[in-house]
């Protein structure tokens, strides 16, 4: 009887040893953890705060509204902003319709079988390719097989590429997380499949598609190497025609065919420079750029707040 005391407490006595073990392992990795963290955002917020310290004194109301100069006193982002937008809108236009059907068919409509399984995994593994690899792909497929030219609607064909996967994958995941419940009181109610979807998945799943759509559009908005790769211009001192007229029919698309330039490739401009003045202008435009990128992701947790607060 002694003997098995004995041994079931020490038993007792290395259990607790290997929790104590366990805990000190767990604390230590958290203490690496948050150093490793603190030293990160450090040198992240001193980057920053230089970079603000330089920009910020830049930025005025001529800044955004003159073309870019040899000057940097007079250097503008007018035709970079103004380029920016438009590339934003095409991109937008093409992979956010696109991106949401083909989540919708992937997760609701193909069926489960090798076929399928190989074009999640390509998908998965497109929204990690380098974005150069579809510069390189617009610039053959794009640019020199279909002759479309260095214009808007190669730059919008080339980011929606990019942005393409993150929209299919965000669309995937807000449909997985719906619960089981709301499909089966659908069919329950006599709906069909389509109807089930756009009745009753969507827009339980619109907080999801919107949170990815706009995260992936922040990134498109800041990307360089595949905007140079297929021609984009890096000085420009006039605007692509209105995409809105007073004539009938009121809608111009000419635009879509003109040369333009996007915000990085105005700072890799400046930044190539010698002078510092054009240093700093590339720095205003960096902080410009930062906050656009803020802004849409505060907008996307804004609309996920909001859409599911009002779903409750």
């Amino acid at each position: 009887m002694s003997n098995e005391h004995t041994r079931i407490e020490g038993e007792t006595i290395d259990e607790r040893l290997l929790v104590k073990r366990a805990n000190r392992q767990d604390l230590r990795f958290a203490v690496i953890g948050l150093c490793v963290l603190i030293v990160a955002m450090v040198a992240l917020l001193a980057l920053i705060a230089d970079f603000m310290l330089d920009g910020v004194p830049r930025i005025n109301f001529d800044f955004f509204v003159n073309y870019p100069s040899r000057k940097p006193e007079q250097a503008g982002i007018l035709s970079a902003w103004v380029g920016s937008t438009l590339v934003m809108l095409t991109t937008a236009a093409l992979a956010v319709p696109i991106g949401v059907a083909a989540g919708v068919y992937l997760e609701e409509y193909a069926r489960k079988n090798w076929i399928t399984d190989i074009i999640e995994i390509n998908v998965t593994n497109l929204a990690g390719v380098p974005s150069i690899i579809y510069g390189l792909l617009a610039l053959g497929l794009f640019v020199q097989t279909l002759r479309l030219g260095q214009t808007i609607l190669v730059a919008g064909l080339t980011l929606a590429l990019l942005i393409l996967p993150i929209i299919i994958v965000t669309t995937r995941e807000a449909l997985r997380s719906i619960p089981l419940e709301i499909r089966e009181a659908a069919f329950g109610l006599g709906a069909d499949r389509w109807q089930a979807v756009w009745m009753y998945l969507l827009p339980a799943a619109r907080p999801g598609i919107l949170t990815g759509t706009i995260v992936g559009m922040s990134r498109a908005i800041g990307e360089t190497a595949p905007i140079i790769t297929i021609g984009a211009l890096t000085f420009i001192a006039f605007l692509p025609p209105a995409p809105i007229q007073l004539e009938f029919p009121f809608v111009n698309f000419q635009w879509l065919n003109s040369p333009f330039t996007v915000m990085p490739i105005q700072m890799f401009n400046w930044i190539s420079r010698p002078q510092v003045g054009f240093h700093v202008a590339a720095a205003a435009t960096g902080v410009i750029l930062l906050a656009m990128t803020l802004l849409m992701n505060g907008l996307a947790i804004y609309i996920r707040y909001r859409i599911r607060r009002g779903m409750k």
